[in-house]
């Protein structure tokens, strides 16, 4: 070193030496020599001073930064997902160079080998952090660490991706060839010699290591498991804690307290840990999306566990002890495997949503009903009785309410069960550590109590304040329940017996997951599939049936205390199966020095909590019918059965459901066909009669399901249009059924169609039904009645289409009273031959012909007709056949304007235009037929407007020169007459008044048929 010289004034004078000696590369692009490359962008590089010059050359633009050349700021770690996404942004860079090929070099090898394995191989995840020295080489890698060093035959080329400008000025960036053995340089000893490192696109993020790398891997791996372990152990304790408690309370009440399983509390702890382990571990190891999920048993299906034992022991008899335990035992795995058979489809078939469907008041009625048990079990634990004794009589009641002793022994775990939920939700202290160390602070209180009234345990004991269990416990191993297992022993009639209360057993199981998973999603703001989790119950249900324990699932309120006190790791859920595992290998003796009354306020909590889940919480939430199907699903549960509960709830839940939904009307609209006229564009003259007589056509439109509950108000409805003072009113001719927004038709509410087509024909009163195909639900289930295809009754897809039918029919019964050709008359949509009304030829002898005869005498009669001789006939006769009614105008001072028409024959399938062109003029309709269909979005259907002789058709963008905004196409051979934009402008600067009036009849016209146009979209709602 030069003496008198720092440091940072000899990082200076280097920094200057290389830029004089290199130039800058070609390869490198403008944005590669900014501060704000990609790298720093990415978060991945940072501004550094340097050492030596020829640890620039040699080491600073190398690819693999772990040399130590640099000093400063170390770089920031990043998580997997943001390396994977840097590490993208890397791969879009402009990097010269050759194909890369594999190198093993030695020196990099020897750099490398201090470098976490986390850093080498960029996986920097938050839990594998570790703490590094900013002075230390090793601990300063770069984001060009991530790709894998590449060599060439005899070159090396380096590259730097960014240029950094620490003392203000850019570093070179050139390629440095050396010769093929040139030695490093001494002042590059920490920095790898590599051959030509080029980095592309293509190149692995990984590369192959020796065994000494693999070595340190290992060894880092072994640090962040061994620091994750040690961080997850107060939640491991915890969960401990967690799973002690509901072991103790809910495995000691798996059996019922009757003979002969009276002393098989221990056992159903044994039973408890075994398939909690199970779940523990298949969650653990892939089986959840949780990393720290909490698996335990199913302590919901404890009261079925007591029915199954019930009706095995009682179908077998008590003198076959044997038989009945095993029995049962074969009964509550068989309840496992069914359980788990049935995730692992929902979960496989992706069918989790399904259960979506089923109505939740039923469950939280059921849920009500398992806590009332729970509280039940309570009295019954906490008195030492079992559950036969406690019955609805006298002396029960003198038992529990009249024994001062007996009263002490229930009403103190109840007032600690109280008290506990005072703290909780009086006090509001919810840190998720008081529900342990109050159920831990219980049993020291009794015991000091104990020790200080110098009590004896076995007079305890003997008078219910502990478990008698000292002499069994002694000798009883956790596998014991296994003994039991002995195929010969098993009774299959019996275990035949139980499937209906299995498959209600069953149907409750599959409630939970899908509930509690996306619940705890929410909670812990992760996403999950739950699918992927009823998949996993399936594997840990199974499982635990194959290995004779209970169902389990993912318990919600212990993942979320576990990750709260920091197991969200799979370590965590790790060590708690084999905290737990040590527990169930210590057996059950401790069991003996519980004091009842823990066990007893534990069952009474919860069981408190789910009936205050049940009534109290859902008071404000549900309707007074759900609320009722609740409190009766909760009584019928503690009187008779659970299974006989799940079966009420779903009978009251239909009868309710049929109830509530025949109160909704199924009538959408009820209306004339004055306002919900076609879109058929008509001359001012027919349209004027034809508003007048749709008077005579009731549209009835229905929404819903149309069932037996619902079809009598419908039925009511029409014949109160049909009979009475409505029909003396308003006689109708069709009645319109629009049933396009009805999802389905029972057999009910197509024979109550029938009884109306029969009361219809009577009154020659045509059905027109509409909004569905005959190939539909809708069309089936009136098919299978003979309703379709009946005389008087008319199909069509849309509500236009048969508003359109029944206007033609009002047009022809018109045209053939006058005796004229009605093949004259151009009509659009369905030809019906045989489309007359009854008796069309003489519209006098009944209040419905008389009021076509009037309407028409008014309005079609008096239609004008052309008076000025010496005029040709066409197209002065469509002229005013077009705007005959639009005012007082003398229609033959546009005779001089006939002359700016020119005449157009189209034939059929001609587009005239389409939606979006520019406009070319107007046209009028003298004969032929035209069609017009509007788009307004890609996701709506298309709206269809039928032109016909005497009316206008693109006369709006005309006027106003802007794109048409539909598409018309001649549906039947026209003649038509256009008035150009040329002519137009002609007719404006030639005769100015002219034009002016003509461009108000225009807008006249175009304002009426766009009132009939959103009249009929306002129809579809």
């Amino acid at each position: 070193m030069t003496p008198g010289l720092t440091a940072s004034e000899m990082d200076h004078a280097r920094a200057r030496e290389t830029q004089e000696i290199s130039s800058p590369s070609p390869l490198a692009s403008p944005r590669m020599l900014q501060n704000d490359s990609p790298l720093r962008r990415a978060g991945l590089l940072q501004a550094r001073s340097f050492h030596p010059a020829s640890a620039i050359s040699q080491s600073v633009i190398s690819p693999s930064s772990e040399s130590g050349a640099f000093t400063g700021t170390p770089m920031s770690f990043h998580s997997q997902d943001s390396i994977r996404l840097n590490t993208m942004q890397l791969s879009s860079m402009e990097m010269g160079g050759a194909l890369p090929t594999p190198s093993h070099d030695p020196v990099l090898e020897e750099e490398s080998v201090g470098l976490p394995s986390s850093i080498r191989s960029g996986s920097v995840t938050p839990r594998n952090r570790s703490p590094v020295d900013p002075m230390h080489p090793a601990s300063r890698p770069s984001g060009l660490s991530l790709l894998r060093p590449a060599v060439a035959e005899h070159t090396r080329t380096d590259h730097i991706p960014s240029a950094i400008n620490s003392y203000g000025s850019t570093l070179p960036t050139a390629p440095i060839t050396l010769p093929p053995n040139s030695p490093p340089s001494p002042t590059s000893a920490s920095s790898p010699s590599t051959e030509h490192d080029s980095l592309t696109e293509s190149t692995p993020l990984f590369s192959s290591r020796p065994k000494h790398r693999n070595l340190k891997t290992l060894q880092s791996l072994a640090g962040t498991t061994l620091k994750q372990a040690v961080e997850a152990l107060p939640a491991v304790i915890l969960g401990c804690l967690l799973n002690v408690l509901d072991g103790v309370s809910y495995g000691m009440i798996i059996f019922p307290t009757m003979a002969p399983f009276d002393d098989l509390g221990p056992m159903g702890v044994s039973i408890f840990f075994v398939s909690c382990i199970i779940a523990q571990l298949v969650y653990t190891f892939g089986g959840s999306g949780f990393a720290g999920a909490n698996g335990s048993m199913m302590i919901e299906v404890v009261p079925f566990f007591h029915i199954l034992a019930a009706s095995i022991a009682r179908e077998i008899g008590p003198e076959h002890p044997q038989e009945i335990i095993c029995t049962t035992l074969v009964a509550f795995a068989l309840s496992s495997i069914l359980t788990g058979l049935s995730f692992f489809l929902l979960g496989f078939l992706k069918l989790g949503v399904l259960i979506g469907f089923f109505p939740r008041h039923i469950l939280v009625g059921c849920i009500g009903g398992v806590g009332a048990f729970l509280i039940e079990t309570g009295l019954t634990v906490s008195l030492r009785i079992s559950e036969d004794e406690f019955t609805a009589t006298w002396s029960t009641f003198k038992l529990v309410f009249l024994n001062s002793h007996n009263l002490a022994l229930w009403t103190l775990p109840l007032g600690l069960a109280i008290l506990l939920r005072f703290i909780t939700e009086g006090l509001r202290w919810r840190h998720q550590l008081v529900f342990p160390l109050y159920f831990i602070l219980i049993p020291s209180v009794f015991y000091v109590v104990v020790a200080a009234a110098q009590l004896n345990l076995s007079d305890l004991r003997n008078n219910g304040w502990i478990f008698e269990m000292v002499e069994a416990a002694k000798e009883e191993h956790w596998y014991r329940f296994y003994t039991f297992y002995d195929f010969s022993k098993v009774r299959f009639a019996p275990l035949w017996a139980t499937l209906p209360t299995q498959f209600a057993l069953l149907f409750f199981n599959i409630l939970h997951p899908p509930l509690n998973v996306p619940a705890l999603s929410v909670s812990l703001n992760e996403d999950v599939d739950t699918n992927k989790e009823l998949v996993g119950h399936g594997y840990s249900n199974l499982l635990s049936g194959i290995l004779g324990t209970v169902p389990n699932y993912l318990v919600y309120v212990n993942t979320l205390l576990f990750y709260r006190v920091g197991g969200g790791t799979r370590i965590a859920g790790f060590l708690l199966a084999v905290a737990t595992t040590i527990l169930l290998l210590i057996g059950t003796g401790p069991i003996a020095f519980i004091p009842v009354m823990v066990v007893g306020a534990l069952i009474f909590v919860l069981g408190i909590d789910l009936c205050k889940e049940a009534l109290w919480d859902t008071r404000h939430r549900v309707s007074r019918t759900e609320y009722i199907t609740i409190v009766s699903i909760m009584v019928c549960m503690t009187v008779w059965d659970f299974v006989v509960g799940v079966l009420f709830g779903i009978v009251v839940s239909c009868f309710f459901f049929v109830v509530q939904n025949s109160q909704r009307t199924s009538i959408r609209a009820l209306h004339t066909g004055e306002t919900a006229m076609s879109t058929v564009r008509r001359p001012s003259s027919q349209r004027a009669y034809i508003r007048e007589v749709s008077k005579q056509t009731t549209i009835l439109r229905l929404q819903g399901f149309l069932f037996f509950g619902t079809i009598a108000h419908v039925e009511e409805t029409i014949r109160s249009i049909i009979d009475g003072p409505a029909w003396q009113r308003n006689p109708v001719r069709f009645l319109v059924v629009d049933l396009s927004l009805v999802g389905g038709v029972d057999m009910s509410s197509a024979e109550a169609f029938v009884r109306l087509q029969r009361l219809l024909s009577a009154k020659y009163v045509t059905l027109v039904f509409c909004g569905f195909s005959a190939d539909s639900a809708v069309g089936r289930a009136l098919q299978s009645v003979e309703v379709l295809g009946a005389e008087g009754v008319e199909l069509f897809a849309s509500l236009n289409d048969a508003m359109e039918w029944t206007e033609n029919a009002y047009l022809r019964a018109w045209f053939r009273s006058q005796k004229s050709e009605v093949t004259a008359y151009v009509l659009p949509g369905r030809q019906d031959s045989n489309l007359t009304l009854h008796d069309a030829g003489s519209l006098v002898g009944s209040p419905r012909r008389s009021h076509l005869r009037a309407v028409g005498d008014r309005t079609i009669a008096n239609e004008v007709q052309p008076s000025s001789p010496g005029i040709s006939a066409e197209p002065y006769n469509t002229f005013v056949k077009a705007f005959s009614s639009y005012g007082d105008e003398d229609l033959d001072q546009f005779s001089p304007m006939l002359s700016y028409l020119q005449r157009i024959s189209a034939p059929e399938g001609l587009v005239l235009w389409k939606q979006d062109d520019p406009a070319d003029g107007l046209y009028i309709v003298e004969s032929g037929l035209l069609r017009a269909s509007y788009r307004f979005s890609n996701h709506s259907e298309a709206i269809v407007e039928s032109m016909v002789p005497g009316t206008l058709a693109g006369e709006l963008s005309a006027l106003s020169n802007l794109p048409r905004n539909a598409s018309v196409i001649v549906e039947r051979p026209a003649v038509l007459w256009k008035l150009s934009l040329e002519s137009l402008r002609r007719l404006e600067e030639q005769k100015p008044v002219l034009a002016r009036r003509f461009t108000q009849l225009v807008l006249k016209a175009a304002k009426i048929d766009n009132d009939i146009l959103l009249s009929a979209l306002a129809s579809r709602q």
